[in-house]
């Protein structure tokens, strides 16, 4: 790819220091997010800990625990992949990016503060309030800023220009513009209500709607960094964003009533997604990856599988009956995070900095820690919820089979943690080859 040197000295391959610093920010708020996780887990099984926490009880570090995955760990890897599109990790605008990514940062440590003390606007992800509901819109104006210039320093007008990316990259602005202004806007009180009034929940079309959000980022995403290598089957491309725009207009035709699971047109919108368990598969493999990505980009089309099929089989009339409110479906958002989007993401990053990104993610056993622990968490939520729904106290009074669950809970999250902290730890052992390595090709280029 355009960019990547070997060095002879470190055998490192170049990468931007913008790409670099938001893998390992990303590792290190992945890392503080599963710390509290496993802390949290052990909370549910020794509840009187909580006496040693202060007024830092376990609401207010679940807060920091979900924030700083959403945005530190889940967000991060984007931002590096945005840097890749837009072409801001070379030029004048490399400079910036890592500045960038600190901020980023600083604006999470300072939300988790601001939870830590008791400030949220009380709304699910939309937890921003106070100084950080300012801050942290601001740092992602100011990555905006970094993007567009380096967008208009990289423009070439000419019949060579490829005027469809052109277009694509100034549409992905227009995006990239408002979602700062909508953050601070859903968080504020008079925005996003606390509950919408207009549903009693998760309907077929929501669930239909927020899922079709997702391909068309899988579906776009290959598209800024890697190219097709059978051209023979491109008949898949057209077929797969010709599925999305049939059911984006089946989720229209849906509407946005407070509808039950049991009316048939809402189980058909579910249920429609379970054709892209095999169009997404069939879709990556139309591209070219990095050897070294082959291991995480399995692991996420067999997590992708998983989902899709399992969101079908528990939104049938019958089973989310059960499963509603209960540990099930912690499991399967897991399944989406944790196992899923986690596998992308490493396999995302291995493919913006190749031999950096392969060196921190491809130890043998913390993939099949992270992968195994989260599956083991899955299956034995899947189990307790099964239960919980028929049997609503069993989460709720402590017992043996309850607690023998919930310390097996710890032990999977010990296995994330784990890898999560290889990961960390390859990051701090390469910080030092690696800036070496990059930082005079990086100033040449600024030059």
């Amino acid at each position: 790819m355009e960019g990547f040197v070997k060095n002879a000295e470190t055998g490192f391959e170049r990468v931007s220091p913008g790409v670099s610093s938001a893998a390992v920010h990303a590792i290190a708020w992945l890392t503080l997010g599963n710390t509290i996780g496993l802390m949290l887990a052990v909370l549910l099984v020794l509840p009187r800990l909580n006496s040693f926490l202060g007024e830092w009880t376990y609401g207010r570090w679940m807060m920091v625990h979900m924030n700083v995955l959403l945005f530190g760990w889940c967000s991060l890897p984007l931002i590096g992949f945005l840097f890749r599109v837009y072409g801001a990790e070379r030029g004048v605008t490399a400079q910036w990016c890592r500045p960038a990514v600190w901020l980023w940062s600083a604006a999470l440590v300072a939300g988790s503060c601001s939870w830590l003390s008791g400030e949220s606007s009380g709304k699910l992800f939309l937890d921003w309030s106070g100084y950080s509901r300012v801050f942290f819109p601001a740092v992602m104006f100011g990555l905006w800023v970094v993007l567009a210039l380096a967008f208009v320093r990289g423009v070439r007008i000419g019949p060579k220009a490829g005027w469809a990316a052109v277009t694509a990259k100034m549409l992905g602005l227009v995006i990239l513009l408002a979602v700062p202004f909508v953050i601070y806007t859903a968080s504020g009180p008079g925005g996003y209500p606390y509950i919408n009034p207009d549903t009693g929940g998760p309907t077929g079309q929501s669930q239909l709607e927020s899922s079709l959000g997702i391909v068309l980022l899988l579906l776009l995403l290959p598209l800024g960094i890697a190219s097709i290598k059978m051209p023979t089957r491109r008949g898949i491309l057209p077929l797969a964003w010709t599925v999305l725009i049939v059911q984006a207009m089946l989720c229209a035709a849906l509407g946005r009533a407070d509808a039950s699971h049991r009316a048939p047109g809402q189980w058909l919108g579910v249920s429609s997604l379970i054709v892209w368990a095999a169009l997404v598969p069939a879709y990556y493999n139309l591209f070219a990856w990095r050897a070294e990505t082959r291991r995480w980009r399995t692991a996420f089309l067999a997590w992708w599988i998983g989902l899709v099929v399992s969101g079908c089989i528990f939104f049938l009339p019958g089973v989310l009956d059960r499963f509603k409110f209960t540990d099930g479906l912690v499991g399967h958002s897991l399944t989406a995070v944790a196992g899923c989007l986690t596998a992308y993401l490493a396999f995302i990053l291995i493919e913006l900095t190749g031999d950096y990104g392969a060196r921190l993610f491809n130890a043998t056993w913390s993939f099949y820690a992270w992968n195994l622990g989260v599956l083991a968490y899955v299956l034995l939520m899947t189990v307790t919820g099964w239960i919980e729904g028929a049997h609503p106290e069993f989460t709720f009074v402590p017992g043996i089979a309850r607690n023998v669950a919930y310390w097996i809970r710890v032990l999977t999250g010990a296995a994330m943690l784990a890898a999560s902290l290889d990961w960390m730890l390859a990051a701090i052992r390469m910080t030092g080859p690696h800036v070496a390595a990059i930082s005079t090709a990086v100033d040449v280029e600024a030059a």
